[in-house]
């Protein structure tokens, strides 16, 4: 249940887009704070908040911060009713909490978008690269670039994370890299909102003109340390979403050479589990040519059941270290960076390489 404090903002910390970090003076002493300006207001210096402490509390990694639910004193206005904002639609997500929040979708009568959505029914054939955790993001997009550099990627963000994509820093440093973000389900905060995975993606083709789009979940999965007890595991269903759409879906393996824990070494269960008994439909499955030759086999054997449907393609890296250091953004996955997991990096980098492979050279943004 939720965990409450009151307290007042001592000093704001840093900002990003969307959010701001906050240092608040509470009785039990300084705690560090998030808070999201489109659904509280801007916070100043001296505001007392309320706070939901229990992440902090608990000491969770990604989501450890004390979150403001509120300034009480001093509320934000509404928004214009003039149906100018992206708060004027209907799109209600983290629907029925105490933060539900009110947006346009893309898809609504009231959107700009609405008639290219209302004929949207294909992605022709776009690439779209499906990853279980949101740390792959930068790393396929590396690899997409680093062939393809004038293509145009989007971000389709599910709901498996955190909900606000104002939360990912990640995002905030891709900006001018992604043709920009769609957030579903229950998700929210993107250039765009939508529904369903399905009008995510279509969104991503017909309205942000995506050559190649990303699908992952937002930072802050959830896991239980079983085969079906992570978030993540909904990639499966977005690989069956693609190829109703006529996508053509690529899984970024979670492949690891750092990840102390057995399951995650060599190929993640939980991509077994992703692509071997929730995908329905055949996906390309990209693994780096040049792994060490341990690994190697560990990946070839986990892969072996998966190749009655998936279509393992190996996938040269020349080039890709390179693309992967120059990234906008810090790499890092479970607090291990590029050289501490280089197999999970690089396993991502190769199936952003081979969507840019996919590319026609007329491929660039439909009619």
């Amino acid at each position: 249940m939720v965990r409450w404090r009151s307290g007042t903002i001592s000093s704001v910390r840093r900002e990003w887009r969307g959010a701001v970090e906050l240092e608040v003076h509470t009785d039990d002493g300084p705690l560090r704070a998030l808070a999201y300006p489109s659904l509280t207001g801007t916070p100043e210096p001296g505001d007392r908040v309320l706070l939901n402490v229990g992440a902090q509390v608990m000491g969770l990694g990604t989501g450890g911060y004390a979150l403001v639910v509120a300034l009480p004193d001093r509320l934000p206005p509404d928004p214009p009713a003039d149906g100018t904002t992206r708060d004027a639609g209907h799109l209600v997500k983290a629907r029925y909490t105490p933060l539900q929040a009110i947006l346009l979708g893309v898809d609504e009568e009231a959107s700009p978008h609405r008639e290219a959505m209302a004929g949207a029914d294909s992605l022709d054939g776009m690439p779209v690269v499906l990853a279980d955790l949101h740390s792959a993001l930068p790393a396929i997009l590396a690899g997409v670039h680093a062939d393809r550099p004038d293509a145009r990627v989007a971000y389709v963000m599910t709901d498996g994370g955190a909900l606000p994509a104002w939360f990912s820093r990640t995002l905030d440093g891709l900006t001018g890299h992604l043709a920009g973000t769609v957030t579903t389900g229950q998700a929210f905060g993107g250039d765009l909102e939508a529904s369903t995975v399905h009008t995510g993606l279509l969104a991503a083709r017909h309205v942000l003109r995506a050559d190649v789009t990303i699908v992952a979940q937002g930072p802050g999965n959830l896991g239980t340390g079983t085969p079906w007890g992570f978030s993540g595991v909904a990639l499966g269903e977005a690989v069956n979403a693609t190829v109703a759409l006529g996508g053509r879906p690529i899984g970024s393996l979670r492949i690891s050479d750092g990840d102390a824990r057995p399951r995650h070494r060599g190929v993640s269960h939980h991509s077994l589990t992703a692509y071997g008994r929730v995908a329905l439909v055949a996906a390309d499955l990209p693994v780096p040519a040049d792994l060490a030759a341990g690994l190697a086999k560990e990946v070839t054997d986990a892969l072996a059941p998966l190749t009655t449907l998936h279509r393992v393609v190996e996938v040269p890296t020349d080039g890709l270290d390179a693309a992967l250091h120059a990234s906008p953004v810090r790499l890092s996955t479970m607090g291990r960076g590029l050289t501490e997991d280089h197999a999970y990096f690089i396993a991502a980098a190769v199936a952003g390489r081979h969507a840019a492979a996919l590319l026609s050279a007329t491929s660039c943004g439909p009619a």
